[in-house]
């Protein structure tokens, strides 16, 4: 008979090993990765205190292909969003905790709304759909419309939408277009209560991490030389979408918060507030359209 395995020496092995390989999150991602092999969830490994070889072996295999730096999420193939869980892999751009703030900011706005009418959001640059799902679901009374130029990303948000909608969630609308386009959305010019984007915004010269730089679609990265090309050109549609009043969020690189609130001030938006993630870097900006421009 095979003898069992302890787990937790197991996952103790495997951070060492990330951490060796460089990755910045060990424990985290090798008890991450031990729930995911198991089929629990993280907080339920002590739970689990032996394991059969096979299950160690899979987990060994999953662990080297971590320390390649391939990302975590790949490997799962799932990232978070608010209370829901969205399919990436190769192709998309994998959700960051960071834009989970974004995501408390909007659910925060929206709660700031009269009730004469369903509120309508649009999600610029949508990739996976992480944003605007996440909003439909939280807000199933939101009209949210999502959009998102790169076809492969946009067939994983419609693997997303269809998830969540088989889930119960309200069906989002979802567009092939460019967001710096002039004819965006044009049938929801001055409607709209709350724009919010997720765009390219690293600059081209950054240097990135390997789970970054070889694994997300470098469409999704990078926003020009000073990482402002995608914002300022979608400017100008987030202002002719949102109603008077109306409020977006753009998340941002951590060089750029003063870059996009002088984007933001240059177009007459007012209310325009800079909010920093939880590691104290800028990283999005707030403003309204004025109620009289």
């Amino acid at each position: 008979m095979t003898e069992r395995l302890r787990l937790r020496p197991l996952i103790v092995e495997a951070a060492a090993r990330l951490a060796e390989a460089g990755v910045g999150s060990p424990m985290p991602d090798a008890e991450n990765l031990a729930a995911h092999v198991l089929g629990i969830e993280r907080m339920r490994l002590a739970l689990i205190p032996m394991v059969e070889p096979e299950i160690a072996d899979r987990y060994r295999a999953l662990i080297e292909q971590r320390a390649a730096r391939i990302p975590l999420q790949h490997l799962t193939g799932t990232a978070a969003m608010g209370e829901i869980d969205l399919a990436v892999g190769p192709g998309v751009f994998v959700p960051r905790p960071e834009t989970e703030l974004l995501f408390a900011w909007a659910l925060a706005y929206l709660e700031t709304l009269p009730h004469d009418h369903s509120p309508i959001v649009v999600d610029l640059c949508t990739g996976s759909g992480a944003l605007a799902l996440a909003i439909a679901h939280a807000r199933p009374d939101a009209e949210v419309h999502a959009v998102e130029l790169d076809p492969d990303a946009l067939t994983w948000a419609r693997r997303n939408a269809d998830t969540r909608i088989a889930a119960g969630d309200t069906p989002i609308t979802l567009y092939a277009d460019d967001v710096t386009g002039p004819a965006l959305l044009t049938p929801l010019t001055d409607r709209v209560d709350l724009v919010v984007a997720n765009p390219p915004y690293i600059p081209e010269a950054a240097t990135l991490d390997p789970e970054v730089a070889d694994h997300d679609p470098h469409r999704a990265l990078f926003g020009g030389p000073d990482g402002l090309d995608v914002i300022r050109a979608m400017t100008p549609n987030i202002a002719r979408l949102l109603r008077a009043d109306g409020a977006t969020g753009i998340e941002h690189d951590d060089t750029n918060g003063g870059g996009v609130a002088a984007l933001l001030a240059a177009a007459d938006f007012s209310d325009i507030v800079e909010h920093a993630d939880l590691a104290g870097k800028p990283r999005f900006v707030v403003a309204r359209r004025p109620a009289n421009p």
